[in-house]
């Protein structure tokens, strides 16, 4: 073979390969572009694109790096990859900075867990101890639960509570260490149970208190879990009104930012740790997303927020201090 068609040979060759380095490059920068509409303008629909948003702030590294890659390589598909990147930057690097401290009256801090109906008991009830919650969201609560808890001391530690236990995922419950009064028909609860109380506090403050867990957005249940979040109450005019729990939704979901929308902060976005995960937690992955919350009236200030292991529950234990008006 002469030098001449060889050379033509390898031409011939690597053509192919340029043209599917080049679709390629153009299908990854389209597939980055199409998750940032989706995320900033809340298209997800279904249980599948649903689910996939909680992954957003991993889709924002993924994002840099193929940017990165694409603009040393296919330059003009970098460009559609690099402003994916700075939509998604937008809304999830917010969340890795602290708000300052606005309201700074009486504290109400809350602990929410989603007990998973077996959580070690004695180190509930240590973190209760650490951290001397006024009110205590207990998710996944079964009977069984509840006298474990009070066998480590809860019982002494937290005495007031309004309880709906039951097997499985389906029971939650209050419990407080100052008075509690059960709210009733405050809202129609969609999913597991959401019981609802006012806590007063001994300067006289009331807070009301949610204890929230809907149904997760898998398969045909996610058109339930749109409509859990959308029935949750709004904030009150005359008192100040948390909702705290497992809402199996993360700031990624448009349905979460609804009800935020409605007049709510989360506490941890506000402390700037709203990028900690929280779920799956005793797993071989660590914890990778954030569907615990707890969500308060934006008239309260954050002034701290703890994100603690659970041993025996698949979920973390999120803190907050709140101050109120």
């Amino acid at each position: 073979m002469s030098i001449t068609a060889e050379k033509a040979q390898r031409v011939s060759g690597s053509a192919p390969r340029r043209g599917r380095g080049r679709w390629m490059s153009w299908l990854v920068a389209a597939l980055i572009a199409a998750w940032a509409v989706v995320r900033v303008f809340g298209l997800e629909r279904g249980s599948f694109l649903t689910q996939l948003m909680t992954l957003t702030p991993y889709a924002l590294v993924v994002g840099v790096v193929v940017a990165v890659v694409l603009a040393v390589r296919r330059r003009a598909a970098a460009v559609p990859a690099l402003a994916a990147c700075v939509a998604l930057a937008a809304v999830v690097l917010p969340r890795a900075f602290a708000d300052p401290l606005t309201a700074r009256g009486p504290a109400l801090k809350v602990l929410s867990i989603n007990l998973f109906s077996r959580a070690d008991a004695e180190s509930v009830v240590s973190l209760v101890r650490e951290f001397d919650p006024d009110v205590f969201s207990a998710l996944e609560l079964a009977p069984e639960t509840v006298r474990r808890l009070d066998e480590a001391g809860l019982d002494t530690l937290m005495p007031y509570r309004v309880l709906q236990p039951a097997w499985g995922a389906t029971g939650s419950g209050l419990f407080a260490k100052h008075p509690l009064t059960e709210l009733k028909g405050l809202f129609t609860p969609i999913g597991h149970h959401m019981p609802a109380a006012t806590v007063t506090l001994p300067s006289g403050a009331q807070a009301q208190v949610v204890a929230i867990h809907p149904n997760p957005p898998l398969g045909r249940m996610a058109t339930e879990w749109n409509a859990s979040l959308a029935a949750m109450p709004p904030p009150s005019p005359d008192v100040v009104r948390v909702l705290a729990g497992d809402f199996n939704a993360s700031i990624d979901h448009s349905a979460l930012r609804g009800l935020l929308g409605k007049g709510y902060i989360d506490a941890a976005e506000t402390a700037g740790k709203g990028l900690t995960p929280t779920w799956p937690h005793g797993r071989l992955i660590p914890p990778l997303i954030t569907i615990d919350h707890v969500l308060a009236d934006r008239r309260v200030g954050v002034a701290r927020v703890e994100v603690r292991d659970v041993p025996r529950t698949d979920h973390r234990a999120v803190f907050a201090e709140l101050r109120l008006p």
